[in-house]
């Protein structure tokens, strides 16, 4: 059946996104009229790589029924000028930006995959939730025909909602990664292997998602082991900021879990009272 993007799209951007959604567009069969970016190096490997044509970001870029741009959240206002054909369709990939951020443009809208994108292998999507919001009838005909073309779960949601989706992205993958790095700085400093937790996160990581996390969370706060926790503080005496976080999050779960003991627990100097 004919649809809008049999006129191609143009990928612009050369980081991770633009790489990931670049090679899931082109397994789901569709024309890659354009690649564009900054570095030319890059732009023409990336290019290469989705058999598309690398152009620069001050080039006239072709034509094509949808524009993507796969790039950082700053840039996006200012590259959104930069299309002037007011019938085609404009999207950015970005969780946290509204519709506004592309400007006036009349068939406008967003393309997010609810995923950590690493390098490496070009990622499946087709298990992703893919999050579409669409400011007209063409974008999110367009959109979807994309998305759905890439990904089993598509969700269409307004800016509001998928901002405050977002949000939970970053408490729910990007915070416990970086927990995970200080983790395995703590045991490195000590001559630890850093690998001894591996198996401990990816239990838990399986856990939350056949059980959920309410059902899954362990821990000294989460038995009201208070003697623990205080032990657990005095062993990051040397490390300020770590041990504010530690100590924060001790007394977010028992204040959840036994609010009894959360009384009189302070994190605000660092210092709590257990």
């Amino acid at each position: 059946m004919a649809t809008e993007l049999d006129n191609g799209i143009v990928l612009v951007g050369t980081g991770r996104m633009a790489f990931h959604l670049g090679h899931a567009i082109a397994r789901a069969g569709w024309r890659l009229a354009g690649l564009a970016g900054r570095d030319a190096g890059r732009t023409k490997e990336l290019a290469l790589q989705l058999r598309s044509t690398p152009y620069g970001i001050d080039e006239a870029w072709p034509d094509a029924a949808l524009y993507i741009l796969a790039v950082k959240d700053d840039a996006v206002p200012g590259l959104a000028q930069h299309i002037e054909r007011e019938d085609r369709v404009l999207a950015h990939t970005s969780g946290a930006l509204g519709k506004e951020a592309l400007g006036n443009h009349e068939h406008r809208g967003v393309l997010w995959p609810i995923k950590s994108l690493s390098p490496g292998d070009p990622a499946d999507l087709s298990a992703t939730p893919l999050v579409i919001d669409a400011s007209d009838d063409l974008a999110r005909r367009t959109l979807f025909d994309l998305a759905r073309s890439i990904s089993g779960k598509v969700v269409e949601l307004p800016t509001a909602q998928r901002r405050k989706l977002h949000l939970a992205a970053v408490f729910a993958s990007n915070f416990p990664v970086y927990l995970m790095e200080r983790a395995e700085r703590l045991l490195a400093d000590e001559g630890i292997d850093p690998k001894l937790l591996q198996p401990l996160w990816n239990a838990a990581a399986r856990k939350v998602g056949e059980q959920g996390a309410a059902a899954s969370l362990t821990g000294p706060a989460r038995r009201g082991d208070t003697g623990t926790v205080r032990a657990h503080l005095d062993l990051l005496a040397g490390d300020a900021d770590l041990r504010r976080a530690y100590a924060l999050l001790s007394r977010m779960i028992l204040t959840d879990h036994h609010p009894d003991l959360a009384k009189g627990f302070s994190d605000t100097d660092g210092q709590p009272d257990l």
